[in-house]
């Protein structure tokens, strides 16, 4: 038997090779509650889902007589469906995710990954196979599977000014989330999300925001410039910009939310200076209602 002091430094070892962002994750888990993930539709599994009305060609074995003698009529019990399903994610690695308006805060990008891995540690655990909407990453389940997704959502390096939507790797009938702050164009956006229609697709579209980016508290002279350096603009009299960026925001959370709502996606709006528990437990309930 190994003693206490060797078997704490195999712990140590051991946990040293863990990404920080996965545990991280694991944590952020462990604090949303979560019930049976539900499937929502009749088919092959040991949950009882609901009662429904005989109809013809339903073969006798199939009828509750217990609960058919309690009227007039017969009825079939269902189970509810319960095979494995595919989530498929994409997490905004570009350069305008790196944005955060304090040191106090986290940027876009840390939080926008944080949830990503949560809600797949999430899906893991409730036996569903998670994955890259990409090709590089396919569905799987496991321990394994979170740490290769972890090995990518660790890396840190922007691409581009600002993110497009990875759909290339669509499965029918799967389930997907996208986390941006969707400050890009949003041709590519409605583009993935048309795809993701035709195929049956439905997820969660979970736009990230630092709060600065709401509240625009600039007067005077100010400098913005992208977080790519590719766009810049200076002004003497910020403070008169802010109605119509304000204005301009709105029209895009709407147009976001319409684009959601034709592609039977859910939509909401995180702030880094919120709780990330609330946002990932909005994103579990979301794919549920996807489900």
């Amino acid at each position: 038997m190994r003693s206490p002091t060797a078997l704490r430094a195999r712990a140590e070892e051991l946990a040293a090779a863990l990404p920080p962002l996965l545990a991280e994750a694991e944590h952020l888990a462990s604090t949303v509650m979560m019930g049976a993930h539900g499937r929502r539709r009749a088919g092959t599994g040991d949950e009882f889902w609901q009662y429904r009305p005989a109809t013809p060609g339903d073969p006798a074995r199939r009828i509750d007589w217990r609960r058919s003698a309690r009227s007039d009529a017969h009825f079939v019990r269902e189970k509810e469906w319960q095979a494995a399903q595919s989530v498929l994610l994409w997490v905004d690695h570009s350069q305008s995710m790196l944005f955060t308006g304090s040191k106090d805060r986290p940027d876009k990008s840390e939080r926008a990954r944080l949830l990503g891995l949560a809600v797949a540690v999430l899906l893991n655990r409730a036996g569903e196979r998670v994955g890259l909407s990409g090709f590089e990453l396919p569905p799987r389940s496991g321990p394994l599977q979170l740490l290769r997704l972890a090995e990518v959502f660790s890396d840190t390096g922007g691409l581009g000014d600002y993110g497009e939507p990875e759909a290339r790797g669509m499965l029918p009938h799967a389930r997907a989330v996208f986390i941006s702050d969707f400050m890009g164009d949003l041709a590519p956006v409605e583009a993935a999300l048309a795809k993701a229609a035709d195929r049956g697709v439905k997820g969660a579209l979970l736009q990230v925001l630092d709060p600065d980016e709401e509240a625009f508290p600039f007067n005077g002279r100010t400098i913005f410039e992208s977080m790519g350096g590719t766009l810049h603009h200076e002004t003497l009299q910020a403070g008169e910009l802010r109605d119509r960026y304000l204005d301009r925001l709105a029209e895009r959370k709407a147009r976001l939310s319409e684009l959601a709502h034709l592609a039977d996606w859910q939509f909401s709006t995180h702030h880094t200076g919120d709780s990330s528990q609330s946002a990932l437990l909005w994103l579990y309930t979301a794919l549920e209602r996807a489900a």
